[in-house]
């Protein structure tokens, strides 16, 4: 496969004679200019084993604290890579130094957090089999936690995320687990009917064919290691049961009661909504609340999925990427800790319909205050053109454009347009500090892309320290201020599908030149207002000692 030298993707928003009304969103490929040379390996073998299928994702983080976004990237057959940003737009291979190159194992997702509150960022990286936590030395090398520190969860891993559902002040983990699938078992071969009646194909199994693997729920005892309490904190469906077949995780506060709740995006199965009620337990309520099926009723192949408030209302919403003949679905919050389909009113259902879908976010390519969805497309079936003349393996990836009337318009290149290609996992953030938003794509057997966005709108950025609550400031909610206009986000770093991004809140102000208020009510509860800020410009926030307004 070629690599694409510094290719352009001028991505313009409307026909040529409106190109003055409507802003750019404009991405340029970097990927060999900044030293990234990084191709994914399934270690397929013609035997059809569906680990192949999943691919791997990755993650920014700043490994050693000096301010510049680094990038972890997961690989499967072979070893994992982190490359150190040099602050110069390149970047430098320093796997071996850091030690954590996950050998020996077949690596799916990395997620990322600071569990030991030490200052400095963990890994988490989920596998087909045992997974592994990386601890963070705070001298550029990671020491792998011992099997008696952490569990190690021997299913098959997809996602994580570091979140403290108890708000103790120390990060717990959930994971989540896909099928019950072993390398050793004897499953009958699996085939598909080609187009133009032809013979059958040999193929992928259908997920259908195989139980959900239960997800797991990890509370970290503020020492070093973990307690397995995902029976205790109630993860199970309305039945008792887990019948999940998960893939995508997001932690977010979608009742704002100051609680973290999660969401799974599950494939083949209904989508699992966890409403923590704050006494440590969880209470499974997507079917009630309208967001476990599609608009029709139907349970979708949920893949990846992100939060994120598209229609500046203060409420939290959702977006989940599904398979192709199925539509990408959004789910608007009612404000009432309900949710509405509302992917065709949108204009997402059509858009994505011959696609399939797997990482994305909610992100705001243009700077201009209102929330943009990244969609990383690719077939899991090598062969699908031989089953219809619809359908490919390559995809292009997809960008929509929040036309801020609860409406999004499908981004097209005009000078250059990106190759299809088999993508997986989109982490996000801003890796050359530039005040936009940056994507690394990664491929199915394929080279990892890293998108520099171009944009040129003003800009407001916040890093969150915490003291009692965990050091990240995972799941504290900001709130700023423009005149009459609010603009909500969280603190979160694992999202998207195998995915962990940028913690550091970004907002885009489009010509604004002034910020009134940010508001940050942390996880545990204090009210912190900074008023009247400059734009453009980083601000580093540390959680106030002395309590102030308790929200909870």
């Amino acid at each position: 496969m070629k690599r694409q030298c510094r290719q352009t993707l001028l991505l313009l928003l409307m026909p040529l004679c409106a190109f003055a009304a409507e802003p750019r969103i404009h991405f340029t490929d970097v990927t060999e200019s900044a030293g990234i040379r990084f191709t994914h390996d399934n270690g397929a073998k013609g035997e059809y084993h569906l680990p192949e299928t999943l691919g791997a994702g990755g993650a920014f983080l700043d490994y050693d604290n000096d301010g510049q976004l680094d990038i972890y990237l997961v690989n499967s057959a072979a070893p994992s890579v982190l490359y150190r940003n040099n602050g110069d737009g390149s970047f430098t291979d320093v796997t071996a130094i850091a030690g954590v190159g996950n050998e020996g194992s077949y690596g799916h997702g990395a997620a990322c957090g600071d569990y030991d509150n030490d200052g400095y960022t963990d890994i988490y990286v989920t596998n087909f089999g045992a997974n592994r936590l990386y601890r963070n030395n705070g001298d550029r090398t990671f020491t792998q936690a011992s099997l008696e520190s952490v569990t190690t969860d021997a299913h098959w891993s997809s996602s994580a995320t570091f979140f403290d559902y108890d708000s103790d002040g120390h990060l717990d983990i959930y994971v989540v687990n896909y099928l019950n699938y072993a390398l050793t078992a004897t499953y009958p071969p699996c085939f598909e009917n080609p187009a133009s009646g032809r013979e059958k194909i040999r193929g992928y199994c259908h997920p259908k064919n195989f139980e959900g693997a239960p997800d797991r729920l990890y509370r970290n005892n503020g020492d070093g290691t973990f307690t397995d309490v995902t029976e205790a904190a109630n993860i199970r469906d309305p039945g008792g049961m887990f019948r999940g077949k998960g893939l995508g995780i997001v932690a977010a506060d979608f009742d704002a009661d100051g609680h973290p709740d999660l969401y799974v995006a599950n494939d083949d199965t209904p989508n699992y909504l966890f409403y923590n009620k704050g006494d440590s337990t969880f209470a499974e309520l997507a079917i009630l609340t309208g967001c476990a099926y599609s608009a029709d009723g139907i349970a979708q192949a949920g893949m990846g999925v992100d939060a994120g408030d598209y229609n500046n209302d203060g409420a939290l919403d959702i977006f989940v990427t599904n398979f192709s003949y199925e539509t990408n679905t959004l789910y608007r919050n009612n404000g009432d800790a309900t949710f509405t389909d509302v992917s065709y009113q949108a204009k997402l259902g059509e858009e994505s319909y011959l696609y399939l879908g797997f990482g994305t976010g909610f992100f705001d390519a243009d700077n201009d205050g209102w929330l943009d969805i990244f969609v990383a497309n690719g077939h899991i079936f090598p062969n699908i053109a031989q089953m219809t003349d619809v359908l490919s393996y390559a995809q292009p990836d997809q960008v929509f454009r929040n036309r801020g009337d609860g409406t999004f318009i499908a981004v097209e290149a005009l000078s250059q347009p990106p190759l299809p290609s088999v993508s997986r996992g989109a982490i996000f953030g801003d890796y050359d500090n530039d005040g936009d938003t940056d994507i690394v794509v990664t491929q199915l057997n394929g080279d990892v892309k890293l998108l520099r966005n171009e944009t040129q709108h003003n800009w407001l950025r916040l890093t969150l320290l915490g003291t009692i609550s965990n050091r990240d400031g995972i799941g504290a909610r900001v709130t700023l201020t423009l005149g009459t206009k609010t603009h909500v986000r969280e603190v979160r770093r694992n999202a998207s599908y195998l995915c962990s991004n940028d913690p550091r809140l970004l907002f885009g102000l489009g010509e604004k030149t002034s910020v009134d208020s940010v508001e940050i009510r942390w996880p545990r509860g204090r009210v912190q207002v900074l008023e009247n800020l400059a734009v453009n410009q980083e601000f580093v926030v540390t959680e106030p000692l002395l309590p102030a307004k308790p929200t909870h």
